[in-house]
Order: structure tokens, then sequence, then C-alpha cells
């Protein structure tokens, strides 16, 4: 009886949402350090992703997709803004560390949230924040109507915390027991069905600290109680392995199998515009293939990551896409879906990728700009194209044929070259300055021995000068 009463009302419920409209709901799911490769429908075998599998069958799956830079609260400010992050204070640093208070996503400035609020969807972040710390700065600030998360760059995943507790309910600090991963997914699920009661458009941010060290998977409480133990920061370097990344992968993976389950259960999915993807490329544990380079780095595996997006009513399912996209490309394309528009005083830099998603268009070709301060590091890619700067070091690549970026082409297409560096330098004057006193971080050789010659760089930035003629 209990199930068939159930099942009454989620087709009520269903009806409601049809008749509501065709605005969809909008379910944005965020990895953090989960590298292009560290999912079975992008390559990586030692990893079971059924529900994020599912997000690819019945929908699209980019191959060129990027981070709009290779560090955590950079791509975010980009992601909730749809412009270049190098456009804000708070997007110069790489990522927010320490106690910044003047430093956060400006309340004023339309967001992702606050323009689908002011188009009539209910928001809700669940999970991480990262974009500046209270009383000033948060997601209740900026436009989420509510939040349940942390607002740091990480915490431990069973005592819920890192140099300090940071678990939080909208702007109050709460104490709970559980797992991170599995905590998360239980707001979201009961989050959907309470959407689902109201009939009303939402955005359900659902922001993952997971893969992000600190490595423990459901099982590894002890590790937690080890670092507590010790003192340890969280980023330990002496802790995790394969099988706990694996671990980790496959625990958000059933959470999102949870929330999938939930839209099905109240008859949402066809008209839920589900994304998934990651802020950045991979860490120590990922799996970036056919990429080379990390987290911090602007090659392609500091920069490439999965990107998936489904909406049964819409878009046509099981299709794979060569469009290069990018993080701010998201902001554009979900106000489109639901029928409005960035501000305009302040147009998007991203692009509107609906017409592409829904019908099979060809890509369109674009020129992406990136900057790092640490080890003064520059890209841009423009077609298949890519120029690239690391310390003193220069190159252009191929990346159509070359994406292991080994080939240097600068020599033999010298003007292209040219032309890349003077574009990138074109492009750095319209944004702020670098500046000495942002943070910067960079994986060097103390922690990971495949980077032996690399040291830790620099906070003095490098003031770049117009490429030679």
């Amino acid at each position: 009886m209990a199930a068939m009463i159930l099942g009454l009302v989620a087709a009520g419920l269903a009806r409601g949402a049809a008749e509501a409209g065709s605005r969809p709901n909008i379910v944005f799911i965020l990895a953090d350090d989960l590298g292009y490769g560290d999912v079975a429908c992008y390559g990586r075998r030692d990893v079971r992703t059924p529900a994020i599998d599912r997000l690819a069958v019945q929908g699209v799956r980019f191959l060129a997709g990027y981070a709009n830079a290779p560090v955590c609260s950079a791509t975010r400010t980009a992601l909730i803004t749809g412009r270049y992050q190098y456009r804000l204070r708070v997007g110069l640093e790489e990522p927010i560390a320490g106690n910044l208070p003047e430093i956060g996503l400006p309340p004023e400035h339309p967001t992702l949230p606050s323009l689908l609020r002011r188009a009539g969807y209910r928001t809700l972040l669940v999970g991480k924040w990262h974009l500046g710390a209270l009383p000033k700065f948060g997601p209740l600030q900026s436009g989420y109507e509510h939040f349940y998360g942390f607002r740091g760059g990480a915490v431990d995943y069973f005592t819920h915390q890192y140099s300090k507790p940071d678990l939080w309910e909208d702007d109050t600090p709460i104490q709970q027991v559980g797992y991170l991963t599995t905590l998360l997914g239980d707001r979201a699920v009961r989050a959907i069905g309470d959407f689902a009661r109201r009939q009303e458009p939402f955005l359900l941010s659902l922001h993952f600290s997971a893969p992000h060290w600190p490595w423990e998977g459901p099982d590894d409480e002890a590790e937690a109680k080890r670092l507590q133990a010790a003192g340890s920061k969280l980023g330990h370097a002496d802790g995790g392995s394969t099988r706990t990344y694996v671990a980790m992968i496959e625990a958000m993976d059933r959470e999102i199998g949870r929330v999938l389950g939930a839209l099905d259960q109240y008859g949402l999915t066809s008209n839920t515009l589900v994304v998934f993807t990651s802020d950045n490329g991979g860490e120590r544990f990922s799996y970036n293939w056919p990429f080379t380079g990390v987290k911090t780095e602007l090659l392609e595996g500091g920069l490439r990551v999965p990107a998936i997006v489904s909406w049964p009513a819409r878009i046509p399912k099981g299709r794979t896409s060569d469009q290069v996209m990018i993080s701010m490309d998201w902001l554009p394309t979900l106000l489109a879906a639901a029928g409005t528009a960035p501000d305009p005083a302040y147009p998007s830099d991203g692009l509107n990728l609906l017409p592409h998603l829904t019908s099979d268009a060809a890509p369109v070709s674009r020129r992406l700009f990136w900057r790092y301060k640490a080890n003064a590091q520059q890209a841009v890619r423009d077609g298949d194209d890519k120029y690239l700067k690391i310390g003193e070091n220069s190159f252009l690549f191929g990346l159509a044929d070359d994406p292991m970026e080994r080939a240097n082409l600068k020599s033999r297409r010298p003007e292209r070259f040219r032309d890349l560096a003077q574009a990138w330098y074109d492009w750095h004057q319209t944004m702020l300055p670098l500046t000495e006193e942002s943070y910067t971080y960079n994986i060097d050789g103390v922690t990971f021995a495949d980077r032996y010659g690399v040291k830790r760089a620099s906070t003095k930035p490098e003031h770049p000068q117009p490429p030679a003629k």
C-alpha cells in the first residue's frame, strides 16, 4: 500500500512539473580535482562509475572540456560569474588560502544562482563554496537561498574540519556525524523531494569535495583519527593510494546515483538538465591520459576535465562532442535553457552551448586564454593550436595530432607562434594585473617525484612584456 501511495504522489508531482512549463530544473554536479580520465566513460579501467556513465549515455560527453584554471577557487569564480576570473580580485587567488577577510566574490556581482533566482528558480548549494568567508562573503550573499556544506578549500571527510570545524547550515555552524560525501548526497536527495513538492523550477548545485585530499574513502576513519592525533595537515603527502582514490570516486558516484534516482522517483528526469564536471585537472592519483601535466599547470592535464550534460527532454542522447568548451560557458548555457540571459552590465565571456547541444551543429572554432602566476604560465588555445609558456620556456603545439604536447612547433611555424603570443599579451592587458599579494600554489619536486626539477614558485609575479617582433 505504501508503495502504491508513493507512486501516486510521484505521478501527481510529475504532472504538476509538466504543467509548470518547459523551463528545466538544473542539477549542477561539480567534482573537486577529478582528472579528465578518472571516470569509466572517460577511460579509467579500475573504477566503476555507473551513475556518471548513465549521464553520458543519456546526454552529451565533451571531449574538449576545459577548466578556467588549474586550481579551485579561480575556476569557481569563472563558473559562478560566467566571466574570466581575472576580472575580479578574488579570481587572482590560486586558490584562496588562509584567512582573507577582504577577499571574496563581491555580493553585488550577478551570479548563476542570483540570475536564476531572479527568473523564478529556487536555489541551493550543497557542498563546497571556497569563494570567501563570512561576514562579507558566502553562498547566501551571492544568490543561493540555502546552503549546506563547507566554506573553505577542504575538510576532513569524517571530522568535517581543517584548522577548525567547517560544516554549515546556511550561515550557522553545525556538527554532524558521517562521511562527508554521503552527507552531501543525503541533503541533495532530500532537497529534490522538497523541490518536487513545491513544483517550482530549481537550481541544485551539488559541489562535492571528492576526490580532493585528504585521502579518505568511506572505510578510512582511522586515517582521519591519525591525522587529527598527529596534528597533520590534510594534504598528507604520506597518505593515500590508488585504491583509496578509486574508493573516493566510487563513493561520489553512488551519491550521484541516488540523486538521479530521486529525479526518477519524482518524475523530474525528463525535464532536468544535469551537468557533471570538475573544477580543474587531476592531482597525484589521477588518470589524465592522453594528456601530460597536473593540477597547477597549464598543460592539458591540468586543464582538461570531464564534462557531461544530460537533458532528456531537449538534448539527444548518446553523443560525444568535439566542441571546445570551458567552465564559464555553463552560465550562459544554463541561463539560455531557463529562458533568461546574463546581466548586460556584466556580459559573459563564455559561449552559450545550447544550440550545439540541442542539435548536431558543427563545432565552433574559438580562442581561449589562461594565465597562472606560479612559474609565469601563459596559454592560448585557438582551433587545434596551443601556445604555452612555462617559466622561460615557450611552445606551440598542435593538439589534434599531439595531445601529449611533445612536439614544439614554434620554429616550424614562427608566424603562428608570434600571432598567439601577441594575442595572449593583448588579452592579458584587458584583465586585472597580477599582484604580489595574491597566493599561488604549484606542484613541485618536494612531494611529486616526477616533478624533481620543479621548485616552489615565488609569489612575485612576472610582468609580461609584448612578444618580440
